[in-house]
């Protein structure tokens, strides 16, 4: 399609600056905000004629009749206005956050003895308010070792000090069963009370380590001054913190005040973990879905979505990790991809999180949708392998041999990437003699679709042959020979990288080892080697009892069948009684037999 030339002047106006891009249609509504490095490159790349294979890109360009730009200082400023532009306008060719919970917080109300509770509404009254905690058991938890170690009142009353000095409160239940002090009688001075509070900021920031630094102060000083009775109280306490602690801390716990990034993706969706580590301790974890719209990298989502959650969960650290290097600056922040060490240890752990909500996600639909499930594993098959159409038909080859006796080949079927079992084939190899494997496929894979071709059966969309290179160029040749070559994809797996091979291509593919198209590659390939060998064995078996009683005058092959079906071993007819035998092939060939392996 020609760019309209009202467009062509605009691109050529456009500043190699960074800013925000707005796309509108003709009727004047925003079709799509995105941010550059250089506004012009950007722009401009969305009208070149060969940058986009996807159609929803093509269609998304065929509206755009007007085009807006706001330039900024920086690429981070860009980043921020077009966040802040999206969730305005909610353009719908734009990335959205599946996110609108409302998630609670932890509430240190300011207060004279401040209150420590959790909420879901925020008020701004000067109160503090750590979080929001995507994970409830995990707030649950930090109030629950709050409560066990520090005495907060619960109750609501206005303590201030001309209200308590009048006596308007009298203890309650809390303080008598010692869950509460009593300052609404004055029994806790307010200093010793806001020592606790000050104490509980640093265990919900993450900072345990200072909590218990001052806990072990307090405790020698009650030794000190021999109060055996308030030390006990202390440690106590600093058992709970050190367990805590243990169970929280996952990394080394040098690594302080850090946020987590990571992304995994399907065709349809991208998955960012969000993880915000103190002191080696993760104390928050959050995972979000993300619906793609156009052909956006994992790195440009994973741009937009820090972000978002930085601002969401009001994170200030000055040091990011992420999976994927990003072209993203943020002021005073340092952004890492790890590729050793502690750090790529949290990495690691933040993308398990992140696979393991895209797994849940994906066996949900399955249970809902099963058909929605196998299109979208044909949709990544086809993306993933590079293929002109969905593998809905995919056969696997191996051969086995041992030293190239009894060579075998079979042959699995998938359908909609699962086993058609019905559907396998095993053959015999004739036209070889001695251990050649590239000979045994190169005629097995000419045998499978010459009669496929002869019987007017579909072909495969796929074919997968078990083997490097080698084994791969011989499937092609009986292709070629066939004259199929250019109307089915194949493809090589080699076991030991799990590396892909392409006809004429050197260089081979390698998937994420948790992709599901390359689960489904291993299971093929799985299959194709177990039913091989299965019939390996089975004919390797039955070869062997048949060459066994070659050597007994008066058995010929009915009668070695017979037997083979009888007995199924060698070793269980050499056990059998004179009369076991004689009721398979009569009391002449029974003592024939009989007398053969006494006389081994």
């Amino acid at each position: 399609m020609e760019t309209p030339q009202h467009i062509k002047e605009i691109l050529s106006n456009l500043p190699l600056k960074p800013g925000v891009y707005q796309y509108f249609d003709k009727n004047g509504k925003i079709l799509y905000v995105g941010k550059a490095k250089k506004l012009k490159n950007r722009v401009s790349s969305y009208f070149n004629k060969n940058r986009y294979e996807n159609g929803k890109t093509r269609l998304l360009v065929k509206k755009i009749d007007q085009i807006e730009f706001i330039v900024t200082d920086t690429e981070f400023d860009a980043l921020l206005l077009e966040n802040s532009l999206i969730k305005k306008h909610q353009p719908p060719y734009n990335i959205q956050l599946r996110d609108d919970k409302t998630y609670p917080w932890i509430c240190i109300k300011k207060e004279r003895f401040p209150r420590v509770y959790a909420t879901r509404n925020i008020v701004k009254d000067g109160s503090d308010y750590y979080g929001p905690y995507a994970s409830v058991r995990m707030m649950k938890t930090i109030l629950d070792l709050i409560s066990k170690l520090y005495k907060v009142r619960t109750c609501s009353y206005n303590l201030s000090e001309a209200n308590v000095e009048a006596g308007k409160f009298r203890v309650c239940l809390e303080n008598h069963i010692g869950n509460c002090l009593g300052p609404c009688e004055g029994l806790q001075s307010e200093e010793d009370y806001n020592k606790g509070i000050r104490e509980i900021k640093d265990i919900i920031k993450g900072n345990i380590s200072v909590v218990i630094s001052l806990l072990k102060e307090q405790m020698d000083q009650h030794v000190a001054n021999l109060e055996f009775e308030e030390a006990q109280d202390i440690k106590e306490r600093l058992e709970l913190l050190e367990k805590y602690q243990a169970k929280s801390t996952v990394v080394n716990p040098h690594i302080h005040n850090v946020d987590v990034f990571t992304i995994t993706s399907d065709v349809n969706n991208a998955y960012v973990n969000f993880m915000k580590v103190n002191n080696g301790a993760i104390i928050q974890s959050h995972t979000v879905e993300i619906k793609k719209k156009l052909e956006e990298t994992d790195a440009e989502i994973l741009e937009l979505t820090i972000t978002e959650l930085r601002n969401k969960f009001s994170s200030t650290s000055h040091e990011i990790f992420v999976n994927k290097e990003v072209e993203l600056e943020i002021p005073n922040v340092k952004i890492i991809h790890p590729q050793r060490g502690d750090k790529k240890h949290l990495t690691d752990l933040s993308l398990k999180n992140a696979f393991y909500f895209m797994r849940d996600r994906h066996k949900m639909i399955e249970k809902t949708d099963p058909d929605r499930h196998t299109k979208r594993l044909m949709k990544q098959m086809k993306e993933d392998l590079r293929l002109t159409e969905e593998p809905r038909h995919a056969e696997c080859f191996d051969n086995s041999n041992m030293q190239g006796t009894y060579p075998v080949s079979a042959c699995v079927v998938f359908k909609n990437g699962k086993p058609a079992r019905k559907e396998y084939r095993r053959f015999n190899i004739k036209t070889v003699e001695g251990p050649n494997d590239f000979a045994s496929m190169e005629e097995v894979v000419y045998r499978r679709y010459r009669r496929l071709l002869n019987e007017g059966l579909p072909l495969p969309q796929l074919i997968v042959i078990d083997g490097g290179k080698g084994q791969l160029g011989s499937a092609v040749k009986a292709l070629d020979r066939l004259g199929i070559y250019n109307q089915v994809a194949i493809i090589g797996i080699a076991k030991k990288l799990e590396e892909l091979f392409y006809p004429g291509d050197s260089i081979p593919l390698y998937l994420d080892k948790r992709s599901e198209t390359l689960k489904v590659i291993q299971h093929m390939r799985n299959e194709a080697h177990r039913f091989g060998i299965e019939f390996h064995r089975d004919k390797r078996s039955k070869g062997t009892f048949k060459s066994e009683l070659e050597d007994v005058d008066g058995v010929g092959p009915k009668t070695a069948a017979a037997l083979l079906s009888h007995f199924k071993s060698v070793k269980r007819l050499r056990d059998a009684t004179l009369e076991e035998v004689q009721k398979v092939v009569g009391l002449q060939k029974a003592q024939l037999i009989r007398k053969y392996f006494e006389s081994e």
